[in-house]
């Protein structure tokens, strides 16, 4: 990181209103095992036992934002084995009759409060609708500027991913993508379900594993690339695809991890509830325990202070390499903003039982 960029980040750490941190009450201890399906459909999905974790990076050379690490303790919960696919994306846009941000008409009054002041207006031309999509550059390039790898596409939604002349009929099977968080919470809500939080996605990702560095354990996906599903070769103009996949593979085509989810390293990104922070740890850093934590109750990223709310992300995906973005690790967490939809971003979601009314 730059200087410039090192004194944002400290001066972020005054500017930034207070948010007192969202744990609630400790979890009382239960049979969580026993709790009944019947409450809603969680078919396709794993139950994942409570307990408690240390959240965030507890060795030193990650990313700043996983620091400082910090219990937490977590409520059962059950969670999809996989990440959503095209198909059952599908079974839901058709049921409801949903349009995806993605495919919908621009709003520029709306967008423009997420850019910084002066911004001029695009040409009409460029506020069709659409999404961002991967360009790989011919040659090598610096990792400093994303903008050389990252173009916005009219046309592209999560029926097209690459373009109009695009479709999934042979990708029913692969991670549904394109999805902004407004959409990805509708299908959860629809399947009765929530998005997971970023607690409950670490503690998942971690498969019962308490010191490992990958949601497998500690071997290095790079020297074996049938782990997980990310980039091998130099980032971003040679994938070598080593793992089988350029592009994003077919759900469950890697091992699951110990509670038998799939994909929780590579892949797809996975939207998570909580609202992203990047001090938000810090703020955690002197309790005792967190239970349930929520995310903080205001969104601040300083490399992009005018993007307007942005959610967690976790897992990585099939563009992480280690040279730009080792992000396919349980303690990893980017952020993105809501209205946005990438060809390397999903959906996984949760359904918690109430144990009053589930025994």
């Amino acid at each position: 990181m730059m200087p410039s960029q090192e004194k944002i980040h400290f001066l972020s750490i005054f500017i930034l209103t207070i948010i007192i941190p969202a744990c609630n009450e400790p979890i009382p201890e239960e049979k969580t095992e026993n709790r009944s399906k019947k409450l809603a459909d969680t078919s396709g999905m794993v139950w994942i036992p409570g307990g408690e974790f240390i959240r965030g990076a507890q060795v030193p050379g990650e990313y700043r934002r996983e620091y400082p690490p910090h219990r937490v303790q977590v409520a059962g919960f059950f969670m999809d084995s996989t990440e959503v696919t095209n198909a059952q994306f599908a079974a839901f846009a058709k049921a409801t009759e949903y349009t995806t941000i993605a495919e919908r008409e621009i709003d520029w009054e709306e967008m423009r409060k997420q850019l910084p002041p002066g911004i001029p207006k695009p040409a009409d031309s460029l506020l069709a609708p659409g999404s961002l999509v991967f360009d790989p550059p011919a040659t090598p390039v610096s990792l400093d500027n994303h903008h050389q790898w990252w173009k916005w596409k009219t046309g592209v939604n999560w029926q097209h991913p690459t373009g109009e002349e695009s479709n999934i009929q042979d990708l029913m099977n692969h991670p549904v993508v394109h999805i902004a968080y407004e959409d990805a919470q509708a299908y959860c809500n629809w399947r009765g379900g929530t998005l997971p939080t970023e607690a409950e996605w670490e503690y998942a990702a971690k498969g019962g594993l308490k010191d490992a560095r990958f949601s497998w354990g500690d071997e290095d996906p790079i020297e074996n690339p049938n782990l997980a599903n990310i980039w091998q070769g130099t980032f971003p103009n040679e994938n070598k695809a080593l793992d089988g996949y350029a592009g994003t593979a077919p759900v469950a085509s890697f091992p699951p991890n110990g509670y038998g989810l799939y994909d929780m390293a590579g892949n797809v990104w996975e939207w998570c509830s909580d609202l992203f922070a990047e001090n938000h740890y810090h703020e955690l850093a002197g309790l005792k325990i967190c239970y349930n934590p929520a995310g903080p109750k205001k969104s601040f990223d300083s490399r992009e202070p005018y993007a307007g709310n942005k959610r967690v992300i976790k897992g990585g995906s099939y563009l992480c390499h280690v040279s730009y973005c080792e992000n396919y690790r349980p303690t990893a967490r980017e952020a993105t903003s809501e209205d946005s939809g990438m060809p390397h971003l999903g959906i996984r979601c949760v359904i918690k039982m109430d144990v009053d009314t589930a025994n």
